[in-house]
């Protein structure tokens, strides 16, 4: 599908601060007049938010891995189109707090779901968009998840390995797409990983 906008997703494993970060970008570009569109996924519409509900729930723990992947797909499918795509046929600029990088590296890696299948059922739930760039806040799987100690979703109370593996995951992704996905590395102050998230923007977007 041709759109004339761009479209910006950041990826992380769980504290790594992606959430703030990309929010930060948001106003950033705000501020210098471009037009932007911010969502999250999973929720940003009714249905989805709907979805994001039962899968975060830690009641759901004894979610099957295709129930999980399959949810977070027509989560995704809903806010494509709902939101996403129309925002790019106009030409503004979508940052989206995670999107099929997350389920690859999240069921994929940490699940150990077949990368090729996530991928197929994701490029039909996209309808073809694909990130023009994407953001890994990267930031060690301890050192995260002390960030998230009280009030932990089904995700987050998963065993360190599974988070290990999703790291790993990300970094693998980043190897195999290196002009697409750019690592960056999160520093203790958020202003400094926000400047070098905003140089690498400039360098390759705007």
């Amino acid at each position: 599908m041709s759109v004339k906008g761009k479209f910006i997703t950041f990826e992380g494993s769980e504290g790594c601060g992606k959430s703030t970060q990309s929010k930060m970008l948001a106003q950033y570009l705000k501020r210098k007049g471009s037009r932007v569109l911010f969502v999250r996924e999973p929720g940003g519409t009714k249905i989805c938010e709907q979805i994001r509900k039962i899968l975060l729930d830690p009641k759901n723990a004894h979610m099957s891995p295709v129930t999980e992947m399959l949810l977070y797909m027509a989560s995704r499918a809903q806010i494509v189109k709902e939101m996403i795509e129309p925002a790019l046929l106009a030409g503004k600029i979508v940052i989206s707090d995670r999107f099929l990088d997350s389920t690859i590296a999240y069921q994929g890696y940490g699940l150990g779901m077949d990368i090729n299948l996530i991928k197929t059922v994701g490029e039909s739930v996209t309808c073809g968009i694909k990130p023009n760039l994407t953001i890994f806040l990267d930031l060690a799987v301890k050192k995260g998840l002390r960030h998230r100690e009280s009030g932990k979703d089904r995700i987050e109370n998963r065993s360190i390995s599974f988070h290990q593996r999703v790291r790993n995951g990300y970094l693998k992704l980043a190897k195999k797409e290196p002009k697409r996905i750019k690592v960056v590395r999160v520093q203790k102050d958020k202003s400094l990983t926000q400047e070098k998230i905003r140089e690498v923007i400039d360098k390759y977007v705007i």
